[in-house]
């Protein structure tokens, strides 16, 4: 999780309740003026004919196949501005999702931490998801209604996804004397059942998840564990996810403990600051994101395909999934594109196409060897790679097996792909 959150204050982190927003009072012309003088739509950046910029536009975004049966959706569901804890306005975090080529976002603000609320006032917890959505207008760009409970640990954050309204899932039934006090406002809200939180959003159909639960703020060993309020959420169908990655951190105990209680398997990049300062597309790198594999590229298709558990997480070029879908994506992002042998040889060349934004790493299970990549063979994003095997004879058909090594099924297992390659006759 993003360090914007103060780790050492996280249980006493406080909110603010829209109940007793009366106690910062706006002048009425100010919330007119704030809806009709909005801050207008984002963009992603004009090429305007430049090949250059087009390339470099291009670059950065994040691009996996569709499926052979399902539409690759490329989704982050776990953001934040300053309506909690960021430091940017909604527009920036849709021109970023521009600029990712994301298909969908969710700006999923603390309910409860409120620390820029003395600066910020909002007596609607929508209030975030509304700027997102008028700044995403004209754009593809899918807007998920989204919130975050925030709790003491052994509770620690969920998010609600798909939801209809913020201001059900929290209450302060005391408020503190100064509504300012951003510690006195977390405890105040802290005091409100956690259950009844989750109750309301799945009242509301929410899709939600487990953040961070190796956080070390509220697990110092880092180690996620299961206890008895998530598992009880789980047994009751309203805990439906698990985040295996969160922005810098990949957790192997989270990871075993979706495959254990089959959760949707979740990756984020829980941006607080700039994604270009914490993940350096420019650079190469990217956000954590969710693949998510559906039948059709809207908001209920996505939905549908979380709650079934078609999703992919593709964390630091390593892409995280069950075997279904990883499946279903390596075979989509892999392609033999040539294959002859040399002249008066049994020497094949294979030429494989990578349709991915993935580096695929693949170490050779078969018998056979190579004449110039050794054991291992690493296709680039969008690019082929020609290697040359020695299958002893001119077999008319070779079966190439390899395991992903940037690719894993459980903590300690990685996937395999056959390559059935019918060479060229001349």
């Amino acid at each position: 999780m993003s360090d914007t959150f103060t780790h050492s204050d996280v249980e006493t982190c406080p909110a603010f309740s829209i109940k007793h927003l009366s106690l910062i009072t706006l002048p009425l012309a100010l919330l007119i003026t704030t809806n009709v003088f909005g801050h207008g739509a984002a963009s992603a950046p004009a090429t305007q004919g430049n090949p250059e910029i087009q390339t470099q536009a291009d670059a950065r975004k994040i691009v996996f196949p569709d499926t052979e049966t399902h539409k690759t959706l490329v989704v982050d569901l776990h953001t934040h501005t300053v309506f909690s804890d960021g430091h940017v306005w909604p527009k920036i975090r849709v021109g970023e999702a521009l600029r990712d080529g994301l298909d969908a976002m969710a700006v999923t603000e603390h309910l409860e931490y409120q620390p820029h609320i003395a600066d910020i006032p909002h007596a609607d917890r929508n209030r975030a998801y509304a700027e997102t959505l008028a700044a995403a207008e004209g754009s593809d760009l899918m807007v998920i209604a989204g919130s975050e409970i925030t709790r003491s640990e052994p509770v620690g954050h969920i998010n609600a996804v798909f939801i209809n309204d913020a201001n059900a899932l929290f209450e302060i039934t005391t408020p503190p004397e100064d509504p300012a006090d951003v510690r006195a406002l977390f405890e105040a809200s802290d005091a409100w059942p956690a259950q009844n939180a989750v109750d309301a959003a799945a009242k509301q159909g929410a899709f939600m998840f487990w953040n961070h639960p190796y956080w070390t703020a509220q697990s110092p060993d880092g180690i996620a564990r299961m206890n008895d309020f998530h598992q009880g959420n789980i047994e009751a169908g309203k805990l439906h996810g698990i985040e295996v990655a969160n922005g810098r951190d990949y957790s192997a105990e989270a990871h075993a403990i979706a495959l254990e209680h089959s959760l949707t398997l979740i990756g984020v990049s829980d941006v607080h600051d700039l994604i270009d300062w914490d993940y350096a597309p420019h650079n190469g790198g990217h956000r954590p994101v969710n693949l998510v594999l559906a039948t059709d590229r809207t908001p209920e298709a996505l939905r549908s395909a979380l709650f079934a558990g078609r999703t992919l997480v593709w964390f630091k070029n390593l892409l995280i999934a069950r075997e279904p879908e990883m499946t279903a994506m390596l075979d989509a992002s892999l392609e033999v594109t040539a294959a002859s042998y040399r002249p008066n040889t049994q020497v094949l060349d294979v030429s494989i196409h990578n349709h991915s934004d993935a580096r695929y790493d693949l170490h050779n299970l078969t018998d056979m060897t190579f004449m110039d990549h050794a054991n291992h063979i690493s296709i680039a994003p969008h690019a082929t790679t020609t290697f040359s095997v020695k299958p002893g004879e001119a077999a008319t058909n070779v079966a190439l097996t390899f395991e992903v090594r940037n690719a894993l099924l459980t903590p300690t297992s990685h996937p395999s792909i056959t390559f059935n390659v019918t060479p060229e006759v001349e």
